[in-house]
């Protein structure tokens, strides 16, 4: 009797939790889960870079790493400091990265930055609500999803509580790693999540003498995968070492290069990804 009325209590906690979640949720316009079949090609790159995009180009945004073993959003935009509780809300303050930038990592959380997350489903699945929950975020037109590699915990979770997510699926074009990619498209569609496109990264290394492109990956992997799949490719980023420098310095300097062609390809990505979600 006594662990019934404990169940009880707990399932009308987590309701409660729940409808608190969804109501928040309202004040995001968009939700983005930037995802991968595999890691290492460049998924957290391209939240953090493409949540700096919109926000120079005026929207209010919100970046949200969910990848718990492996966070690294803080370091890649330099962001220094730990969660803060406000005193009127009680609920945590999310780090600011420019005016109208807001960015929740579990690395702002832990101590040693260096410590290792060991934790099962259950636990991730609280942490992740509470990130949206107990956060307190502003009203943004983007919220930027960070999510680890493959089809588990995370992107499930995302999937389940925040049903309108649209999925940005990133890949390179060799096929180890579009095979993967293809078994996030099926994921995305089994959970009813649309995808609004595939980013293809390390497409190609311009060699700084000749000027000529080196396809270290093979070429069009991803555009052949989107056309198959009926999806759009929102562009192809090219293998650029300082984009490599910059990120393990915490910059976004390359940002205002705009001859570089990686942040030309970058800006057209960010436009289509604004034009998409309007």
């Amino acid at each position: 009797m006594q662990q019934d009325e404990e169940m009880k209590r707990k399932k009308a906690m987590m309701e409660t939790q729940d409808a608190e979640i969804r109501e928040k949720l309202k004040d995001f316009k968009n939700k983005l889960l930037v995802m991968s079949g595999k890691g290492g090609v460049g998924k957290s790159t391209i939240a953090a870079y493409l949540s700096v995009g919109l926000a120079k180009k005026g929207f209010q945004v919100g970046l949200m790493d969910v990848d718990l073993h492996g966070p690294s959003i803080p370091r890649m935009l330099g962001l220094k400091g730990s969660i803060q509780s406000s005193a009127e809300s009680k609920k945590g303050i999310p780090l600011k990265y420019l005016p109208n930038m807001e960015v929740m990592s579990i690395e702002s959380l832990l101590g040693d930055k260096d410590a290792a997350t060991i934790w099962r489903g259950p636990l991730k699945i609280g942490v992740i609500k509470q990130f949206i929950n107990d956060i307190d975020w502003s009203n943004s037109d983007y919220l930027l999803i960070d999510c680890p590699p493959g089809t588990g915990d995370e992107p499930l979770t995302i999937a389940q509580i925040i049903p309108d997510t649209k999925a940005v699926i990133v890949t390179t074009p060799q096929e180890i790693s579009l095979a993967d990619v293809r078994k996030s498209i099926n994921f995305c569609k089994q959970v009813n999540m649309k995808i609004l496109g595939l980013v293809e990264n390390m497409s190609g290394l311009i060699c700084p003498h000749c000027g000529k492109t080196i396809d270290l990956f093979k070429t069009d992997g991803g555009m052949i995968t989107a056309k198959k799949a009926g999806l759009t490719l929102l562009g192809s980023l090219p293998l650029e070492p300082e984009i490599v420098l910059e990120g393990d310095s915490g910059s976004v300097a390359w940002m205002d290069k705009v001859d570089m062609p990686y942040t030309k390809s970058f800006s057209e990505i960010v436009d289509k990804v604004a034009d998409f979600t309007r």
